[in-house]
């Protein structure tokens, strides 16, 4: 079986210096906001560009902080509006919800699955405060537009990057210094994972950052003394320690993944399988690699017996959840058919050349 993702095989390309780095934490008596912590968000922000990078328990906190924060600094208030994407995996809308404030759903570019910038300009209302981009599957927003109409309106733009770390403009700007306030996701299988979950802001404003920073540790920058109703939600010494370790080798692994997508895009040569659009810059770094097809379940079923493990991202769009019931008869027919379709082949920095021509093999026999 070609895995979808070997995730021990991954680590273990770091496997010396993370048991080093854990020993090293362990050793230190010192596991919360210690010198791992500190260091990570140094380099990070460094990797990103960012003036300030804010280590949090997960990537849906670090989203829910930031629109946290821009209420607590009277930014925003109950009842306003974040435009975010119809396609999309539920967290980025969860974050709003989280915050009392109101999700507008904007349907994706059918080419590149993100949120569609000639679409974006006919929801906004005078209660809208915000844009909520996300730069699925690892493939950036189309940022330079959506800035545009942010600076028009006078919203904030947040990225969700929780799928995009590294990736980059030609300008060298990177997936988290392309808007006003970013969240991160550092689960295990993202290309920049933890051992477990862990999360971060990034952001050039230092007013927010220091609002964050407090509201992660329960409202407060000294010990006893509570600014705000804050929230616990920090990433740990350990965690912290092995992203600093794995975050060394993310452009490397990066580029692997690339490599795999150019094989992918040059040999699938079967026309019931459309393949992703990229242009082949470094603005995308392969989260994942989704293709369409309209007969998914039995294309799964195929790979699955040929010996490759697929999986679905995602099956059922955020506004055909029970968790959103009241949109449930809502119409996206973009959003719709793409979670009708999509199905992601096999992915990682750690695939060989054996199984990656396996895979387009298999593919182009169905």
């Amino acid at each position: 079986m070609i895995k979808f993702l070997d995730l021990l095989k991954v680590n273990q390309l770091h496997e010396a210096e993370i048991k080093k780095a854990m020993n090293d934490v362990f050793d230190s008596g010192w596991y919360i906001h210690g010198e791992s912590v500190s260091r990570f968000e140094k380099n990070y922000a460094a990797y990103c560009g960012t003036k300030h990078c804010i280590g949090v328990a997960n990537g849906l906190d670090a989203l829910i902080l930031i629109l946290r924060a821009y209420k607590e600094l009277g930014i925003m208030s109950d009842g306003d509006e974040v435009i975010v994407p119809a396609n999309t995996y539920i967290a980025s809308i969860l974050s709003i919800s989280a915050n009392s404030l109101v999700p507008v759903l904007v349907e994706p570019d059918a080419k590149t699955f993100n949120l569609d910038p000639a679409k974006v300009e006919e929801h906004i209302t005078p209660k809208t405060k915000a844009i909520l981009t996300v730069h699925l599957y690892g493939q950036l927003s189309e940022m330079e537009q959506l800035n545009q109409i942010a600076q028009k309106h006078n919203l904030k733009v947040i990225e969700d990057s929780a799928q995009s770390h590294g990736a980059m403009l030609a300008n060298g700007n990177r997936a988290g210094n392309l808007g006003d306030a970013a969240g991160h996701s550092f689960y295990p299988g993202k290309n920049l994972g933890a051992l477990g979950d862990g999360g971060a802001v990034t952001t050039n404003d230092d007013e927010l950052a220091s609002c964050i920073r407090a509201l992660a540790n329960y409202g407060s920058h000294k010990k006893y003394h509570n600014i705000y109703q804050g929230v616990n939600s920090r990433l740990d010494e350990m965690q912290a320690a092995i992203l600093d370790v794995k975050l060394k080798g993310l452009d490397a692994e990066n580029e692997h993944r690339r490599e795999v997508a150019r094989y992918y895009l040059a040999n699938i040569r079967n026309p019931k399988v459309s393949l992703p659009a990229w242009d082949g810059s470094n603005n995308h770094v392969f989260h994942i690699f989704v293709v369409r097809v309209e007969n998914r379940v039995e294309f799964q079923e195929y790979l699955t017996s040929n010996g490759i493990q697929t999986v679905i991202h995602y099956p059922i769009p955020p506004h055909k959840q029970n968790a959103y019931a009241s949109w449930n008869s809502l119409s996206f027919p973009i959003t719709e058919a793409i979670h009708e379709e999509v199905i992601s082949l096999p992915m990682s920095p750690v695939m060989t050349d054996a199984e990656i021509k396996s895979v387009v093999e298999v593919v182009n026999r169905y």
